[in-house]
């Protein structure tokens, strides 16, 4: 049963992750160098994440500035950004691109709020689809007399305080989100 219990608590945990990366994909007002995570640039014929061929850093909290190490790439990498339908702007000056985070307009923010919203709630529907899996497979124990029905309930109940948890995490994660969006 413990590997039931910590099957439960590593599917939970990516539901966790997959909400933070959906999150990190929502842009505030705010500059994070984790917005430009999924958007590739083509690198001597593969397709390359940006953070893998330059450094990329944070310059007065609204712009990121990006160095290729491949001088080469500033085209390719600007053409990525602008392709990558997250509305950012980049501008090159000499070796360094330049993205200035847009300031949000109340529109936009309610919007990436509902987007928010969304990401959370399919978040807790996995969660619970993990207890609900969880449960099934621990009353199949039950039944075919492998555990009593005592330990069925004592299960039950951790794999419930483990769904708490989570959720209350995502609940968390989301207030969070909110509150940087809202941020003027």
């Amino acid at each position: 049963m413990e590997n039931l219990l910590n099957d439960v608590t590593q599917r939970m945990d990516k539901s966790l992750s997959a909400l933070r990366s959906a999150f990190n994909k929502i842009r505030t007002g705010r500059a994070n160098p984790a917005i430009l995570d999924d958007v590739n640039v083509d690198y001597y014929g593969n397709m390359t994440p940006i953070n893998q061929t330059s450094n990329i850093s944070i310059e007065e909290g609204r712009s990121i500035v990006i160095s290729p190490w491949d001088k080469n790439l500033i085209p390719e990498i600007e053409k990525a950004i602008l392709n990558s339908d997250l509305g950012l702007n980049p501008s090159t000056s000499g070796d360094l691109i330049r993205v200035t985070m847009p300031a949000l307009t109340e529109e936009t923010r309610q919007d990436y709020i509902k987007q928010a919203r969304a990401e959370a709630e399919n978040s807790r529907v996995s969660i619970r689809n993990i207890r609900r899996d969880a449960n099934q497979a621990a009353k199949e124990k039950q039944q075919s007399s492998e555990i009593s029905e005592d330990e069925l309930r004592r299960i039950e109940d951790l794999i419930q305080k483990e769904t708490d948890k989570f959720i209350s995490i995502v609940d968390s994660d989301l207030k969070n989100k909110e509150s940087d969006l809202l941020e003027i």
